[in-house]
């Protein structure tokens, strides 16, 4: 059976927008949350989220955009991109510079595409309210692959020349999980010798704020606290947006052109609650099943797992879902765990792909990025392991957790390679 390793890494990210910055933000816990004025002071009793410096995508026409320098993208690919399709494209410039890929490799009947994105809510309700302003003849020519929840594989495969497969992942927070772990199946499989995996997500007014009508968002207007996974006066999640892509590759055939490999990806699990449309099962039993798994999948034993990067997105359901999942699966044998939702928000789509190549670097640069902003824990959470700290000590296998509504729930294993 071939193993499947990743080769190359892309961040536009509110901790950073290369490697390079990413890496140093979790070593040194720093977050990328800020007050965010686009929420609208006196309407919205939710203040902050984790923001995309360097970036200006507030309007609905792509040639306003702003976008640093080291990027150059034509004027007919910007043109049909949402905001989150912006920040993609340059994630996926920096992944593809990464692993050392050529344009004709990119471009090759061996390379496929997996994405995974909500679309643009933005985007829809512009398109949707010119088409009721001005007639349906007068819509947009591109309102449709800038909006819908297909557009970042419409346009990265575009954009690319993708002539491998190409598909879109939609399963609320678990979807960029989904999309990398069907993207190691193709490789697994030989349909593919490499799989270029991208999530992405607006990160705006319109894309985080209609969780407040669930009471999902916190309220706290200080961004040094406003995200704390595991606290126990944790008071809902941060939103935020950006893209991070890996690029999943033949171990063979990563070799074979001398390329760098940060970590090897053993398996992935899912499963699902089969419980509630939008809430966690309170037990945590799919998670629990998922991670199971997911190590019997990558032929381990749970207490192998050194490490686990858990969904924790900061809600006082969602958390305690998740502690009794890790209790349940690993009783009194915790492995360390944290969220790095507390440094940069929760990414919705975005979340699980963002989260497994943070956890891609704790492997390769042998690290444990702690859980920050813990001020008092969670009671239920005091027979885990949950580091506050970083710590210098690599995981040999490490965990990424990812939950969706509908109950989807999946588990990512990566191996120091």
């Amino acid at each position: 059976m071939p193993e499947v390793v990743i080769t190359g890494l892309g961040f536009v990210t509110s901790i950073g927008n290369d490697q390079k910055v990413v890496l140093d933000s979790l070593m040194n816990l720093r977050h990328g949350i800020d007050y965010f004025p686009d929420f609208g002071e006196e309407t919205s009793p939710v203040k902050v989220a984790g923001t995309i410096k360097d970036f200006s995508a507030k309007g609905c026409d792509p040639e306003d955009w702003t976008f640093p320098d080291r990027y150059s993208i034509k004027r007919d690919i910007l043109r049909s991109l949402p905001p989150h399709g912006l920040y993609a494209y340059c994630a996926t410039t920096q992944a593809i510079e990464d692993a050392g890929l050529t344009a004709d490799e990119v471009s090759g009947l061996d390379t496929g595409l997996f994405t995974a994105s909500a679309g643009s809510a933005k985007m829809l309700h512009n398109h949707v309210e010119r088409m009721n302003r001005s007639g349906v003849m007068r819509c947009s020519p591109l309102g449709i692959v800038n909006s819908v929840v297909g557009t970042l594989t419409f346009n990265l495969a575009a954009a690319f020349s993708i002539k491998g497969a190409s598909a879109g992942f939609v399963s609320a927070c678990a979807s960029s999980g989904h999309a990398l772990g069907y993207a190691w199946d193709e490789i697994m499989l030989g349909r593919q010798k490499r799989m270029i995996v991208v999530g992405g997500e607006d990160g705006n007014r319109e894309s985080i704020l209609p969780f407040a009508g669930m009471r999902a968002l916190s309220q706290s207007s200080d961004p040094e606290s406003a995200s704390r996974p595991f606290d126990k006066d944790r008071d809902g999640f941060v939103g935020t947006g950006g893209s991070v892509v890996m690029i999943l590759e033949d171990a063979e055939v990563a070799k074979a052109r001398g390329a760098k490999v940060y970590a090897q990806m053993a398996g992935w699990g899912q499963a699902s609650d089969g419980y509630n449309v939008a809430i966690s099962h309170p037990d945590g039993d799919g998670l629990a099943n998922a991670m199971r798994r997911a190590a019997a999948h990558a032929k381990i034993s749970l207490q192998e797992i050194d490490y686990i990067n858990a969904h924790a997105p900061s809600t006082p359901i969602g958390d305690l879902s998740e502690i009794r999942a890790l209790k349940q699966t690993f009783g009194d044998r915790s492995p360390a765990i944290s969220s790095t939702k507390a440094l940069t928000g929760h990414g919705l789509s975005l979340a699980s792909i963002m989260e497994a190549a943070f956890t891609v670097l704790g492997v390769n640069d042998r690290f444990m990025p702690g859980s920050a902003h813990i001020m008092s824990l969670d009671p239920e959470a005091k027979d885990l392991h949950i580091i506050k700290e970083t710590e210098d000590e690599g995981p040999k296998f490490a965990m990424s957790n990812s939950s969706g509504f509908g109950g989807a729930n999946v588990s990512l294993i990566f191996k120091r390679n």
